[in-house]
């Protein structure tokens, strides 16, 4: 916990910066989008104000609810938001934070010394998108309560309600059903994930969260006071480290925080991930920059001086001192600048050489302090820069030299004539005679067909060169024309819709997880650019006399039991996709006008990560937890 900042933080702290009056007309300028995760946000606008408190020294628990009618409740235990009069606006300092865009400490009052909420919108957006708010502050021995309604109008002044020994702020709001018609139903796991990851990145904080909703019933409480050392053996327990110590990083310079947490695996790929006020900067930045850029110099110098690396040929790339790596940037700046809209790249220039200063010293120290550590992970950076030269090779059997090459592929893509990328889709389908039905009944124009046999390399357990070795990764990577890790070239795709195309049973399950973490590990673009998708084959064909109906689940089975209300039906349950004639494939699951796809997202890099490291990798106890906790969620498993 810092110490607390010597600044007031009363009502005229809170400065106006414009009005309310666009958001509820245009919602998805202030917070995204009105699906799913535009609801989302507003929670974390509220959780940010906490942190806020947090940071600055004054909070130590945050208390976030679903109550059981979908109202979200967030608690902290500050000093209570300011209720005296803002000079400026003429209302009280709550009302004019809940009614006033960018109205806060947070602006110039100097209440804050650094802000995770300033990359949202504000407590006043909230207000504005939902069907009721209602504020209550502890402070001074006294309890202050202020409702809102109607797209944020004050019901009344703020009054004081009671006597409390308690202090903090609460705000309770009910997200407005009008505004988000997609859905108002939070999702338990997106909230959960998201203060876990929150508490990791503010060591010392405590945050809980509780569900009170039928289908959860359940209370957490997240409380790391290793802060991103913790956070970096979380992300590690699916797979193996090479050396047990987590190596930790932290300093201060200019007012800037540095943090790092770093550790080593016996995985191929590197997961590094980094924050500026506990945004996630996924296209990194210039503190992203500085790790990177000492990192390589701190164990090239390393394995100079210690005379394993005696050659030039030796020097070790950004990617051989990366392989295998987790690790986890933190840093808290008071005037962080990022670069586009999206604020998620940190742009400020001095945060370069203040991470890279602060993180190689104590990676030098680390290294000369812990020898046997160090070597090991000599040893790992040595064995993927041989890798790597053993890779370049085989890169060059991917490399697509024109279409007459793909057209001449035996047995493997049979290509649509189309040109345009935009329209054309290409279908991964396990086996030849799921792959012979889909060609034949094929709209040949825009759609191609790609078989693969069996179940294709494990990625998560190869190295790269392996990678490019194998038979059926290397005819994907030749098919979709747009290179694989850091050569990929969303420009250079040839088909807009990647479809995979398996049986609905366990093995086709499996191989769909397999391409899934094909994709993921090597192709993300595909599924950062929304271009992955899954087929729905039917579990079921219903015919009653010459009327036939397809059934994607149980439920519209029944369904057209009922409709057909006759006990004299044929229902076909499939197996697989070589029980259906071309015909059949194309009316139930290729047909745009019938199918049904799934599209395949990428919502948070970091739970994705560890998943498919849990699912893929050689850590059997992580899987094995996964499935007894899953398993009452399983439905419609085939043995």
């Amino acid at each position: 916990m810092e110490k607390p900042i010597e600044h007031s933080y009363d009502a005229n702290d809170i400065q106006v910066l414009e009005g309310l009056e666009a958001v509820r007309k245009r919602p998805g300028m202030y917070i995204g989008s009105t699906s799913a995760r535009g609801l989302h946000h507003l929670v974390w606008e509220i959780v940010d104000n906490g942190i806020d408190e947090a940071l600055a020294g004054y909070a130590t628990k945050i208390d976030v609810t679903v109550t059981s009618d979908n109202i979200v409740v967030v608690k902290d235990n500050g000093r209570g938001m300011p209720v005296g009069i803002n000079e400026k606006s003429g209302k009280s300092a709550v009302e004019t934070i809940f009614t006033v865009l960018h109205a806060g400490g947070k602006f110039g009052g100097g209440a804050y010394k650094v802000s995770g909420g300033l990359h949202g919108v504000g407590a006043s957006v909230v207000n504005a998108l939902s069907e009721w708010l209602e504020v209550r502050v502890a402070q001074d021995g006294k309890l202050y309560y202020q409702r809102f309604e109607n797209g944020g109008k004050a019901i009344d002044d703020i009054r004081e309600i009671g006597t409390t020994n308690e202090k903090g702020s609460e705000v309770r709001f009910k997200a407005d059903p009008t505004i988000f018609t997609e859905t108002t139903e939070y999702d338990h796991n997106t909230l959960r994930e998201r203060l876990q990851q929150l508490a990791f990145l503010n060591k010392g904080i405590e945050i809980t969260f509780t569900d009170e909703r039928e289908n959860y019933k359940s209370s957490d409480s997240f409380l790391y006071k290793g802060g991103l050392a913790e956070y970096v053996e979380f992300l590690n327990k699916s797979r193996e480290a090479i050396h047990e110590n987590i190596i930790y990083v932290e300093g201060e310079q200019d007012g800037i925080a540095v943090e790092v947490a770093m550790q080593y695996t016996d995985g191929y790929t590197p997961n590094i991930y980094s924050f500026c006020n506990n945004i996630n900067t996924h296209e990194g930045g210039t503190h992203e920059e500085g790790f990177r850029i000492s990192l390589t110099r701190v164990i090239n110098n390393y394995g100079k001086e210690a005379n394993i690396l005696k050659k030039d040929e030796d020097i070790l790339n950004g990617d051989d001192v990366r392989e295998g790596l987790t690790a986890i940037i933190s840093v808290k700046h008071p005037d962080p600048q990022y670069e586009g809209q999206t604020k998620t790249k940190l742009g400020n220039s001095e945060v370069r050489k203040i991470v890279s200063t602060i993180f190689a010293s104590q990676l030098e120290k680390f290294l000369l302090e812990n020898p046997n550590e160090a070597k090991a992970i000599m040893e790992k950076c040595e064995l993927a820069s041989k890798a790597r030269l053993a890779a370049k090779k085989a890169r060059e059997l991917t490399r697509r030299k024109g279409a007459l090459e793909i057209s001449s592929l035996p047995g493997k893509l049979a290509d649509c004539s189309c040109r345009d990328a935009e329209l054309s889709e290409v279908f991964i389908v396990e086996g030849d005679s799921a792959g012979g039905s889909a060609k034949q009944g094929r709209n040949s124009k825009y759609q191609a067909i790609l078989p693969i046999r069996g179940k294709i390399l494990n990625v998560e357990k190869a190295r790269l060169h392996r990678i490019y070795e194998n038979e059926e990764i290397r005819t994907m990577i030749t098919a979709f024309g747009c290179g694989i890790g850091d050569e990929f070239d969303e420009s250079k795709l040839r088909y807009h819709k990647v479809v995979i195309m398996t049986d609905a049973d366990v093995d086709g399950a499996h191989i769909r997880t397999l391409l899934l973490t094909f994709f993921y590990r090597f192709l993300r673009g595909l599924i950062e650019g929304g271009y992955v998708y899954i087929a729905q084959p039917p579990l079921y064909k219903v015919q009653k006399g010459n009327v036939v109906k397809y059934a994607y689940n149980d439920d519209q089975l029944e369904f057209i039991k009922k409709e057909f209300n006759s006990e004299k039906l044929s229902i076909q349950r499939y197996k697989g996709l070589g029980e259906m004639n071309p015909e059949q494939l194309w009316e139930t699951t290729m047909d745009p006008s019938n199918r049904v796809f799934l599209r395949v997202t990428l919502e948070d890099a970091m739970v994705a990560d560890s998943v498919f490291s849990m699912l893929m990798g050689d850590e059997v106890e992580p899987r094995r937890n996964f499935i007894t906790e899953n398993a009452q969620f399983v439905r419609n498993l085939d043995f």
